[in-house]
Order: C-alpha cells, then sequence, then structure tokens
C-alpha cells in the first residue's frame, strides 16, 4: 500500500493505494468511501479484493486530512470536490465506487457534478432524510439526538443516536414518548468530557442528511448507479432511506449480506460479513448481480 497527499487550496486530502496504478488488469480502480468514516473502516473489505488496485481516503477534517480553511461544517459537494481531484490524480480515468453512508451520499453529489468519474456506484444506505415518507418526524428524531449530544455530551448522544438508528419503522409517537436514552446500556460513558465536534452527533453535517440528489443529472449521467441496503438493517432509517433513494431514482434497492456496516470486521465493535459482503460487491460490480 502507498500513502499520498494531495494537497489543495483548503485541505491536505490523504489517501492510500493498494496494487499499481495504471491497474494490472486493465479495470478501472476500486474507490472505496465513507462519511464519516476514514479510509481504516475500509481495511476488512479491500482485503477482499487483493486481485484489484483499490483505493481509499480520509474525508476532508477527518482521520489524516487536514484542514486549512478554518471551517468545520462538511457538505456532500465539498467531499464530491475532494473525491473528484483524488480521482484526477490517480490518472486511471473512471473509477468503480463503493460509498458507504455519508460517502454515498458524497457519492451521488459527485455523479451529479463530474458525471465522467465513475462507471459504477453502489451507494450503500445513504441517509438521505428527505426521501422518508416521515421526514419531519425523522428530523425531529435526528434533532434529538443533537441536542442529548449538545446537553450532556458524547454519551448521552450516542445512546440517542443508537436508539435512533435502532428503530424500526417510521418515527411515531411512541418513538418520542420513550425515556431517554441511557449510555450505561450501551457501554457508553456516562460522564461528559466536554468536546462538541464528533462529526456524527454534532450538526457540521447536517447537509449530508439534507441532501436532496439531482435525478435529472443523476439519470443523464453515463454511471450505471445501484443503491444498496444491508439484510440484516430491517426497517430501521438507513435502510428505509435506501429504499426511498432507490425509489427515488427509479429503481429497486439491491440486498447486500449484513447491516450498515456489514463490511466491517470486528476491529470497529459490531462485526459484519466482510466476506460475503466482498462476494456481493464482486458480483454487482461485475454486472452478474442486480
Amino acid at each position: 500500500m502507498q500513502t499520498h497527499t494531495l494537497s489543495l487550496p483548503d485541505v491536505d486530502l490523504v489517501y492510500d493505494v493498494r496494487g499499481p496504478l495504471p491497474t494490472a488488469d486493465g479495470r478501472p480502480p476500486l474507490l472505496m468511501i465513507g462519511q464519516p468514516m476514514d479510509a481504516s473502516g475500509f481495511r476488512a473489505l479491500a482485503a477482499q479484493f487483493t486481485d484489484r488496485t483499490v483505493v481509499t481516503y480520509d474525508p476532508r477534517g477527518m482521520g489524516r486530512s487536514v484542514r486549512k480553511d478554518g471551517r468545520v461544517e462538511q457538505t456532500p459537494e465539498a467531499q464530491a470536490g475532494d473525491v473528484h481531484a483524488v480521482i484526477e490524480a490517480l490518472g486511471a480515468g473512471p473509477v468503480e465506487l463503493f460509498a458507504s453512508s455519508g460517502g454515498a451520499v458524497t457519492a451521488l453529489a459527485l455523479v451529479a457534478a463530474h458525471p465522467g468519474d465513475v462507471v459504477t456506484l453502489v451507494a450503500h444506505e445513504p441517509p438521505i432524510i428527505g426521501v422518508l415518507p416521515d421526514a419531519a418526524a425523522a428530523r425531529r428524531g435526528r434533532d434529538g439526538f443533537q441536542d442529548a449530544y449538545r446537553a450532556r455530551g458524547m454519551g448521552a448522544g450516542m445512546a440517542a443516536f443508537m436508539a435512533y438508528s435502532g428503530w424500526q419503522g417510521e418515527f411515531t409517537e411512541e418513538f418520542f414518548a420513550r425515556p431517554a436514552a441511557d449510555p450505561a446500556a450501551f457501554g457508553l460513558p456516562t460522564e461528559d468530557d466536554g468536546s462538541r465536534d464528533d462529526p456524527l452527533l454534532s450538526d457540521r453535517a447536517q447537509a449530508v442528511t439534507e441532501y436532496r440528489p439531482d435525478v435529472e443529472a443523476l439519470a443523464a449521467a453515463p454511471t450505471r448507479v445501484v443503491v444498496a441496503y444491508g439484510e440484516e438493517t430491517g426497517d430501521t432509517f438507513t435502510a428505509r432511506t435506501a429504499h426511498g433513494t432507490a425509489a427515488l431514482l427509479g429503481q429497486e434497492a439491491t440486498a447486500f449480506p449484513s447491516h450498515h456496516g456489514g463490511f466491517l470486521d470486528g476491529e470497529f465493535g459490531w462485526p459484519g460479513k466482510p466476506e460475503e459482503f466482498g462476494r456481493r460487491l464482486r458480483e454487482v460490480l461485475d454486472g452478474s448481480a442486480g
């Protein structure tokens, strides 16, 4: 693996390349992106593609990618510009792109703005609130875990987020009537360390969940777009947003093994099924699966 730093006016982007460029097999590089997850989260999935050149990167302001603009907010459009710059720096033509969570939102913005960058996009569980029939309630729930974080810190905020992200079905009054989630019940710290800069729990990345895909631009792009969901995600928020995004684009969402982080191994807590996930991703990229 070779690590590179791409210096842009407002950020130094760090990305990793596993394999040769140009690629040995003539296929496009396989780029994997997330948000707020950095490149480290793709270690187990990249290991399933040792026959491919795989590229991962740290989004601006996360991991090793240092911002120089003094700003803290995250927008899909800015991150799409960063990914476009990385693809140009690779100099290997358009890529195949697996994008997870907020990274899937970035990827949709990328294809809309730079349609020649991506051959195939697999957008896994993009958390786009506006595609839900209960969007107003989903925003209320999101505001709730952000409020808990602002008021009581990481443990309270993460517990509220986990209750939100684990809720099955639409956000009804039953959800909002529940007692505040207990951090200790999730094994989270109960003391407040005073920090309020978490990229998931703060409002810094609110533009991600509020993004609205440019349906016309995506339809006009040469990119094959596949919206995916995890078979174990059930009827929770990100599964529902995956189905809603797919419907917005005139397709049905494609099933992948495991859950929202199904490509992870045990390094990050809740292990998925990276080997099965990798096989499914390979099938979808090869066009042998819908």
